[in-house]
């Protein structure tokens, strides 16, 4: 039997990384050696309480959680989420959810630094936010870098973006760190964005099926409301997208999205172009290639990720 994949999750709770994260609990195909929290969907002291009361919600609070980065590398972040999310990064509903379990009190870096010094073999890193942890992770421990097998990351757009216009909201919170992992040549690289994620919507009846699947399931299902609200306003479309989930998708399942090689780059001005995803679309450009999953079997994906999340009970 071949061992689970080591993994660490890089994450800013919010709705859809709640589902992200409960999806990665309870795969068996992963061992989720830790998870690490930035700011994001809400500020950094709400998404590190969110990560554990999610952690504690899948009755998995063996896994350490560490606290990350407050703010992006460079310029202040422009805009939150809580529209979207909730003030509280739950859609409102964070006092459903058990109490935070315990924190680690390593940083983010460190603990991301022990579980890769530690793995007997490469470690995949799923960015679900701002990849701010990520990219200090690369800068600040060149050593370990041999040590990650790849960063699947939930971010960009190849079109119009989900904030201010241009950028998706994971890459305009900070540009910069954005730009540092899709241009490094040392670690390969699955960028899932907009594109795709718009196509996997969780409708009504999809919803339904997974809070019909016991309490926690239910939970689940409550912080999506306000998600769906501002969804419908936004896009006219009864639905929730699960941006997040088929990152952990396919870090869990490699192969799931059908992903193209391209050189990528994020537009880094003070304009409003800040945190476009370039997509350099030429049969000869230069500069690492990350493979971009602009195609799936939608349908199954859905079908595939509520079966796992109903295992939550």
């Amino acid at each position: 039997m071949t061992a689970p994949m080591p993994l660490i999750i890089d994450t800013d709770p919010g709705v859809d990384d709640t589902f992200a994260l409960i999806l990665a609990l309870l795969s068996p195909e992963v061992d989720v050696r830790a998870v690490t929290v930035t700011f994001g969907n809400v500020s950094r002291e709400k998404t590190f309480a969110n990560a554990r009361r999610v952690l504690a919600l899948a009755g998995r609070t063996d896994v350490p959680v560490a606290a990350g980065a407050v703010r992006p590398l460079v310029h202040a972040q422009g805009e939150l989420a809580a529209d979207w999310h909730g003030a509280d990064g739950l859609g409102l509903r964070s006092a459903e959810f058990p109490e935070p379990g315990p924190a680690d009190p390593r940083p983010a870096l460190t603990l991301m630094a022990d579980v890769l010094s530690a793995s007997p073999e490469p470690v995949t890193i799923v960015s679900l936010g701002p990849m701010t942890n990520t990219a200090l992770l690369l800068a600040g421990h060149p050593a370990l870098i041999p040590r990650i097998a790849r960063i699947v990351a939930m971010g960009g757009s190849l079109g119009t973006g989900n904030t201010r216009g241009a950028g998706e909201f994971n890459v305009y919170a900070d540009p910069e760190a954005a730009q540092r992992v899709l241009t490094q040549p040392d670690v390969p690289v699955t960028l899932v964005p907009l594109d795709l994620t718009m196509q996997c919507l969780a409708d009504g009846a999809w919803l339904d099926a997974l809070a019909a699947g016991g309490p926690r399931c239910a939970a689940l299902v409550g912080t999506v409301t306000l998600y769906r609200e501002m969804f419908r306003e936004r896009y006219g479309v009864d639905a929730a997208a699960l941006h997040d989930t088929l990152a952990v998708l396919e870090a869990i399942t490699p192969g799931t999205l059908r992903p193209k090689p391209f050189p990528v780059s994020v537009a880094c001005t003070l304009g409003p172009a800040r945190g476009m995803t370039e997509v350099d679309r030429r049969p000869d450009a230069p500069g690492p290639l990350v493979q971009v999953a602009l195609d799936a079997d939608v349908p199954a994906v859905l079908s595939e990720t509520l079966r796992r999340l109903i295992t939550l009970g």
